[in-house]
Parts: structure tokens; C-alpha cells; sequence
């Protein structure tokens, strides 16, 4: 391997693990390693990683992520040229896919398809309710029924401790239930007698006076089927934790960056992120895969296939 082209990946790592601004690497490279770029030619590196990496993310990643069977799905604000988008994550157990657009149905649409039969672990954004077969996030709704028992109104405070003694409940069974305790028959009685309670709860307040009250009935009542369905089949995640922690490492890149300038920024990002954290759930050196794959690109050869890890 050329090791001009382990340096273009070690720029890759300075931008997007390090979060350095192009000029911050010039001056490292200057001050520390006798290297004298332009911040121009820092950019353009980056961008040709991203460039080269396009059809290892758009050929395979992507249809790898489609035939998943579990997929966590989250989106948080990006600046694009001082514009708001946001950025997507697609989370399965092996593949993290990131994309830049509009907070539309039209990003999950397009990179799923509706044809995608897979289950969909999200939060309560309408968009995701093109999909029959998902799960909601339960730490979003315990943070909502937990501000609901803290608020001023006596009768939003009656509903929100309600519901958190449910939800508590329940997330206890689902728990012991896991490991096949030899009171399961008990668990699942209890259950159902615990999700009766919930309905009527939600029912009983979705008309009430008190606005978030009437609102997070309406919420649990319109999403029902997907809050349920862990109680249903336990082994299923209870939070969408996976894509939150991924975008964690993102959220700090934007607000040291302010995002991107252009829209072919935003999609180098998303390309690098996707192989970057797509290499790591794999164990894999992703550094030294975007340097081979800069090295195929450049003889005009096929790209690499990112491997599966090897199963001991």
C-alpha cells in the first residue's frame, strides 16, 4: 500500500475522529511533522476518501442494511451552508448507515424502501409510521411520564406517576422474562393485566383539560401496536439507545464544525461516518480499509467489500 495514501487516511482520522478543522491539521502537520498543505488540499483528500468509499456504502452497505431483520433508526439537527437538514442514522446489529437530508419520509423511503419487512426501533416521529412492524423507544416515554408527574397540574401529576408505575412494571417483567424465570406463566398474566390498565389510563385522559396529558395518551393510543409489541416478544430492545450513542460522536463534530458548507460536504461525512463506524462494529481498522480502498480506486480497480467479522 502507497504511504501517500495511509497519510490521506490519516487526514480522514485528524477531520471526522479527531473533529480537527482544516486548519487546525495544517498546523499540525506543519508544527509537528514538517508537512507544509493547503487547507485546500486537506479538503480535497477528505473529499476523494469520501468519493472512494461511495460504492462500498451505495452497493453493499446499503443492501446489507436492507435485509436486516432489526433496525434502530434516529435523526438530530445538521447545518448545512447555515441551513438546517438533519442527519440520519440506520443502525443494524453489523451496519450503520448515515445520511444528510430533509427531516422528510422521503430519506427513510428512499434508502429502505416500503417494501422493507424488517422491524424499525424508533421514536414517536409520525414519519416512521409507514411501517407496520416497529418498536418504540420506552426511555422516551418514561422521560415523558416522568416530567408529566413533576408538572404543576394535580391531574397531570395523578396521570404521569400512573403511567410510570406501569411502565416500570412492565419493563421488569420484560426483564425477568428474558431468562425464562420459572414464573413466566405469572409474568405474562400480569402483563396483560398491567397493559389493560395502560389503555384505559390513556383513554381515560385523552380528552382531559391538560394539554401534555392529552397528549401523551394520544401518543401511547396512536402508537400502541409499537409500544406493545416488546411486551409481546420480550427479547426485542426496550430503548433505541444503539442509534443514540451513534450519533453521539456526530453531534459533537457539528457543533465544533457547524456542519458542512456544501452539499457534497454533508455527503462525504455521512459516506466516511457510515464505512468509519460500520468498521469498528465489524472490528475492523478503518483506516486501513479507506487507505485500501483509495488504492484500488486509483489503479481503476473494484473496491474492496467491507468483511464481516469472523465468528469464533
Amino acid at each position: 500500500m502507497c504511504a501517500a495514501l495511509g497519510w490521506l487516511a490519516f487526514l480522514v482520522y485528524l477531520s471526522l475522529s479527531l473533529r480537527a478543522s482544516r486548519s487546525r491539521i495544517q498546523a499540525y502537520l506543519r508544527d509537528w511533522l514538517g508537512i507544509y498543505l493547503s487547507t485546500s488540499t486537506i479538503n480535497q483528500c477528505i473529499h476523494e476518501a469520501g468519493r472512494a468509499v461511495a460504492p462500498v456504502v451505495d452497493e453493499q452497505l446499503i443492501a446489507e442494511l436492507k435485509a436486516a431483520g432489526l433496525l434502530h433508526i434516529d435523526e438530530t439537527p445538521w447545518k448545512e451552508a447555515g441551513q438546517l437538514f438533519w442527519l440520519w442514522v440506520f443502525v443494524s446489529a453489523q451496519t450503520v448507515i448515515y445520511q444528510v437530508g430533509k427531516r422528510h419520509r422521503l430519506v427513510v423511503n428512499q434508502l429502505l424502501g416500503e417494501a422493507f419487512c424488517g422491524l424499525l426501533m424508533t421514536d414517536g416521529y409520525s414519519v416512521y409510521r409507514i411501517f407496520p412492524r416497529r418498536l418504540r423507544c420506552w426511555a422516551h416515554l418514561v422521560r415523558k411520564a416522568r416530567a408529566l408527574y413533576q408538572c404543576l397540574d394535580s391531574e397531570g401529576q395523578a396521570f404521569g406517576e400512573a403511567l410510570l408505575l406501569a411502565m416500570i412494571l412492565l419493563m421488569r417483567n420484560i426483564h425477568r422474562l428474558r431468562e425464562s424465570p420459572p414464573d413466566a406463566e405469572s409474568l405474562w398474566a400480569q402483563n396483560q393485566q398491567l397493559l389493560t390498565l395502560l389503555r384505559s389510563l390513556c383513554e381515560t385522559h385523552r380528552d382531559i383539560a391538560h394539554v401534555d396529558s392529552r397528549q401523551l395518551a394520544g401518543e401511547f393510543l396512536n402508537d400502541w401496536e409499537a409500544i406493545v409489541r416488546v411486551v409481546e416478544t420480550p427479547a426485542h430492545p426496550l430503548t433505541n439507545n444503539v442509534a443514540e450513542r451513534s450519533l453521539r460522536h456526530w453531534v459533537l463534530l457539528r457543533k465544533i464544525t457547524f456542519g458542512s458548507r456544501t452539499a457534497q460536504g454533508s455527503r462525504v461525512v455521512a459516506l466516511l461516518a457510515s464505512v468509519i463506524d460500520t468498521a469498528r462494529l465489524r472490528d475492523l481498522n478503518p483506516w486501513e480499509f479507506i487507505a485500501q480502498t483509495l488504492a484500488e480506486r486509483r489503479k481503476n480497480q473494484p473496491v474492496p467489500r467491507l468483511p464481516m467479522p469472523v465468528l469464533a
